[in-house]
């Protein structure tokens, strides 16, 4: 009797690497490191091989759908969030964008650019946000004719939240944040929830 297949969870991942690698900002170690490299799952799997982790995490952000690269960009700035004075304004905007993820409507996607907007564009959580507000189909008020964001523009909002989360605080914490944001990414691409507990203060 044969034994049952075993079926591989489908990948999020976009195989468009063309599309994607423009916006790596690789040098020429990276770009020797993909060379001849066929798709997203491949070019990740050589740049973690080569070290290039930050190049990595930009891979994913323009890699995954923007649903799922903003909810792992909050997983990431939860992971690494710190208790001070702003933490709770941070805290609101994270759960703005995770109620995007939840709900994408555009009042859900407008409101996230709003909770960014008050705590100002040098933390990773705002960033999440305003990845989610890029995924829309405008960036014009609700009123105004409509101006539609570029395509890569949610994977860079989301490179962005991702890159600060890592170099939050201590940054002897950076190689292994980058290793399990990139797990994270992974489960996330198979369908799994990609949480990150807390960092321990």
């Amino acid at each position: 009797m044969a034994s049952p297949t075993t079926t591989k969870p489908a990948n999020k991942f976009s195989s468009d690497l063309a599309r994607t690698l423009p916006h790596l900002q690789l040098d020429e170690q990276g770009r020797s490191a993909l060379a001849g490299c066929q798709d997203s799952i491949e070019a990740l799997d050589r740049l973690e091989r080569a070290g290039l982790l930050i190049e990595a995490t930009r891979l994913i952000a323009h890699a995954l759908p923007a649903r799922e690269a903003v909810w792992w960009a909050c997983a990431c700035s939860r992971h690494t969030a710190a208790s001070g004075t702003n933490l709770a304004a941070e805290a609101q905007v994270r759960e703005a964008a995770e109620e995007w993820v939840r709900k994408q409507t555009d009042e859900h996607r407008r409101t996230a650019m709003k909770q960014a907007e008050t705590t100002g564009f040098g933390n990773p959580e705002a960033w999440a946000a305003v990845g989610a507000f890029w995924s829309g189909d405008s960036m014009a008020p609700p009123e105004a004719p409509k101006v539609p964001p570029q395509p890569h523009f949610t994977g860079l909002a989301v490179a962005g939240s991702v890159a600060l989360a890592a170099a939050r605080g201590p940054a002897v914490r950076r190689e292994e944040r980058l290793l399990r944001f990139l797990a994270s990414a992974k489960d996330i691409a198979t369908g799994g929830a990609g949480r990150l507990e807390a960092e321990p203060d």
